[in-house]
């Protein structure tokens, strides 16, 4: 039995049922390839083996990549780390992503699967607290930089909870499958994402404070300027950043750069 690598964040899912579930979620045919992260002693790999035409397995563990080596013939085993490996050669071609993946990266993978060329989508089993994030309404204490930003790419579709007991060792938080499907027209272009991400950032740090002084510290203009900005994007200057929807973001960035900020 494979043994988990604390320093590598891993938790093993063992469970058949919730794996075949997860599984199911990530919705591979015959007809497609999946990037799989992080897969362990192989539970997921095996589940996807019998959906997908081919898996393509990323495994930092020397060890484990090793042991899934040749045990299923559509799967192909890469070791390697899945944040620097380039997933579209790997793939030769559209693919879907999936994977239980370690929680102290969630966010660079999150960034690097959100790369374009996108995935046609993403079934990662995350920390709760993150899935209730990434899926989060305006005006909700979950709602953040994070929802914007990974909102204004891709729709979420937040799925089943699993128990921090199904895993060994059991992780000291539970986790939940998250789906991300990329938008056939993102909110904000491709080339613009770095910048408004900035943006979003920089507003969110300012979460306690109404827009317009949020705007003024982020920027340094004046009051007039900064209200000049948010009038462009039709925003009240009094609300705050969480009340603004991700298309809100994107017109108030797009404000903020018509105005005469650079750089994000």
């Amino acid at each position: 039995m494979a043994r988990p690598n604390k320093r590598l964040g891993q938790h093993f899912l063992r469970d058949a049922r919730l794996l075949g579930r997860i599984a199911d979620a990530v919705g591979a045919g015959p007809a497609d390839t999946v990037i799989e992260v992080g897969p362990g002693p192989g539970g997921l790999t095996a589940e996807l083996a019998t959906r997908a035409g081919r898996v393509v397995a990323l495994e930092k563990d020397r060890a484990l990549a090793r042991a899934l080596a040749g045990r299923w013939p559509n799967v192909e085993v890469v070791e390697g780390d899945a944040l620097e490996l380039d997933w579209h050669a790997l793939a030769r071609g559209p693919f879907l992503a999936a994977g239980n993946i370690p929680y102290n990266v969630t966010s660079p993978l999150l960034d690097k699967a959100l790369t374009p060329p996108r995935p046609a989508s993403i079934t990662f089993l995350v920390q709760r607290e993150v899935a209730d994030r990434l899926a989060a309404d305006p005006a909700t204490p979950e709602y953040g930089a994070l929802t914007v930003g990974v909102q204004a790419v891709a729709a979420v579709e937040r799925g089943f909870r699993v128990p921090a007991g199904a895993f060994h060792p059991p992780p000291k938080v539970e986790s939940a499958v998250v789906r991300l499907v990329p938008l056939a027209r993102p909110l904000v272009a491709d080339g613009e994402v770095a910048a408004f991400r900035r943006t979003v950032v920089g507003l969110f740090g300012f979460r306690r404070k109404q827009l317009l002084r949020g705007v003024r510290e982020l920027t340094g203009w004046d009051a007039e300027r900064a209200a000049a900005a948010l009038a462009r994007a039709g925003v009240e200057p009094g609300l705050r950043p969480e009340a603004l929807a991700p298309a809100d973001f994107v017109r108030l960035h797009h404000a903020l750069v018509d105005e005469g900020r650079r750089g994000g």
